[in-house]
């Protein structure tokens, strides 16, 4: 058992947290069915219903949904002080659990007031529980954590994320803001994927691999150095997009972003490179890989910016592909990996908690399925790469086949997170 065994979870209680888990794969199930279904709509223009759809149920039905899940159980490990209300992440779960389906909804039928713009308000109510919760439990605490304030950070960004997005929905069907809706939802997209994604990926990640690996390595100063890239970038991505800056301008930002990226990569290497345990098993690969995978949306951002730069008026693949990259590339490839990483510890805590030293239990890594879990990572690169080609090429019958792989990626999941979650005590 890794070192991440011994860290107790009693702050809080597992029924707070497995159901964003299952909520997240299922919301994951049903993206690629819509996906699948929706072919035609990737060889089209980014602003369409279903893609606008698929992205948001991807965003927040599965990365912020088991993000949050993820968050209530860790953050009182970094802190080392008990969530501060079991209540508040039993309504942030409701409130989002809801709200989702009903944005989801409304963007598939492009029905905007009713319900997307309801459901987007629930979405804002259920980030702000969270956030009061998460601010409130670290503001308790007597330790001084950057990897907490790294989570509380991304949070905030979070919260201007989904609140903007009302703004922006609310604009599309009453239209109050200076400019239309469209142009601002580059500040909308990257406060999310940069200020809330990208932000808390770093801050956990940076806790778990070296955890995980069991490292030596430590390097608090660099993280606060990354910290400071991440929102000194976003801060002066939105003062540029506001006061509407000459587009060589944004190529700033970038170059900070792609600096605290490739710093996070050089932590993640020396972690592995001073791991104690030398053998990495097949999740910690795909974390590591993960790592790797930011690299292609920050040359396609590169490549898109330069573009406007130049007046390139056709970039409808382009700006797909950065959107898919972020959301199917370094974001799913994490939670894939990290779910296999933390879940079957939680269920194995409730289950053997009060069974271990007594009698010979199964190892958290018996929990789910190997095999399966190989064969998901096979399909979800080989879909992940002939998706990209598909929509750069606009061949229905590539994106046919990335969609169906990814969906398998998808079925594997599910099965390996409800074989964990639905597991009974036994002795062996």
């Amino acid at each position: 058992m890794s070192n991440f065994g011994t860290i107790s979870f009693k702050n809080t209680d597992y029924r707070i947290v497995l159901p964003f888990y299952v909520y997240a794969a299922i919301s994951f199930l049903v993206v690629t069915v819509l996906m699948f279904f929706s072919i035609d709509a990737f060889k089209g223009h980014y602003f369409h219903p279903h893609i606008l759809s698929i992205t948001h149920l991807m965003a927040l039905g599965w990365g912020t949904m088991i993000i949050l899940g993820a968050s209530h159980q860790l953050v009182p490990v970094l802190i080392e002080a008990p969530l501060f209300s079991k209540k508040l992440a039993a309504i942030s779960f409701i409130l989002a659990a809801v709200g989702i389906p009903m944005l989801v909804y409304g963007f598939y039928l492009f029905q905007l007031i009713w319900p997307a713009e309801y459901g987007a308000c629930l979405i804002v109510l259920a980030v702000l529980a969270f956030l009061i919760n998460i601010g409130s439990s670290i503001s308790k605490s007597k330790n001084e954590n950057i990897h907490a304030l790294f989570v509380f950070s991304a949070t905030g960004w979070l919260f201007l994320t989904v609140s903007s997005g009302l703004l922006f929905l609310h604009n599309l069907t009453n239209p109050f803001l200076p400019s239309d809706s469209l142009r601002y939802l580059p500040l909308h997209a990257h406060a999310g994927i940069i200020g809330w994604f990208l932000l808390l990926v770093i801050g956990v990640g940076s806790r778990l691999i070296p955890l995980f690996l069991i490292s030596k390595y430590h390097n608090t100063r660099l993280l606060w150095w990354i910290y400071g890239l991440i929102n000194s970038a976003l801060i002066i991505f939105v003062v540029l997009f506001l006061y509407d800056a000459d587009k060589p301008w944004f190529l700033l930002p970038i170059l900070l972003i792609s600096v605290a990226v490739l710093s996070f990569a050089h932590f993640c290497y020396q972690s592995y490179a001073q791991r104690i345990r030398k053998q990495v098993d097949n999740p910690m690969r795909l974390s590591l890989l993960s790592v790797g995978l930011l690299v292609l949306p920050m040359i396609f951002l590169i490549v898109i910016v330069i573009f406007l730069i130049i007046g390139a008026s056709k970039m409808n693949s382009l700006v797909l592909s950065y959107g898919f990259l972020v959301f199917f590339g370094w974001i799913t490839a994490i939670i894939l990996a990290m779910t296999f990483k933390t879940l079957p510890f939680i269920v194995w805590n409730k289950a053997y908690h009060k069974l271990a030293g007594l009698y010979k239990t199964p190892n958290p890594k018996d929990l789910f399925d190997s095999a399966v879990f190989r064969w998901m990572v096979i399909s979800y690169l080989c879909g992940f790469v002939l998706f990209v080609i598909g929509v750069l090429t606009s061949k229905g019958w590539i994106l046919q086949s990335g969609a169906l792989l990814l969906l398998a990626t998808a079925v594997f999941y599910n099965w390996n997170v409800f074989k964990i979650v639905m597991h009974k005590p036994r002795l062996v």
